[in-house]
């Protein structure tokens, strides 16, 4: 190996070789797989297509672009990724959606989040209502939002 680099999206490594037998350099990219273990006990790759796609359906008919989706689901990759673990569990996932979503849009913020903590009763929500009230800078997503 000559030279190492992290690539651009800081989830690959470019590595610049020498072959011992002939001489010529080549490029190599190296990437760490990042594996999600399902509920069911089924492993498959991360996808920030399919954080998008969960949490798009709590962001329908809210004021939310695909760029500030991909960029939530970029947050996600990161956060993930600087856990250090190659395998996580789905519920990690879920947990990790959690603060960016609250940040981007509090009312996609409480549907997502009742759905996935399986909120029972009105009870549930108002008191996520309540923590969301304590927060500092609580409703400047959505205030100006009519």
């Amino acid at each position: 190996m000559i030279d190492s680099r992290t690539a651009e999206d800081g989830a690959s490594t470019r590595r610049r070789r020498l072959c011992p037998e002939c001489g010529r350099r080549f490029n190599t990219v190296e990437t760490a797989a990042l594996t999600v273990r399902k509920r069911c006990g089924s492993a498959e790759p991360f996808s920030r297509d399919k954080v998008i796609s969960g949490v798009r359906r709590a962001c329908q008919g809210r004021p939310v672009t695909d760029d500030q989706l991909a960029v939530l689901a970029h947050q996600v990759e990161d956060q993930i990724r600087a856990s250090g673990v190659a395998e996580v569990d789905s519920h990690e996932v879920g947990l990790a959606v959690l603060a960016p979503l609250r940040e981007l849009d509090e009312v996609a913020y409480l549907r997502f989040a009742s759905v996935y903590r399986s909120f029972n009763s009105i009870d549930d929500f108002l008191e996520e209502i309540a923590a969301l009230r304590t927060q500092p800078g609580a409703q400047a997503q959505t205030a100006s939002v009519p």
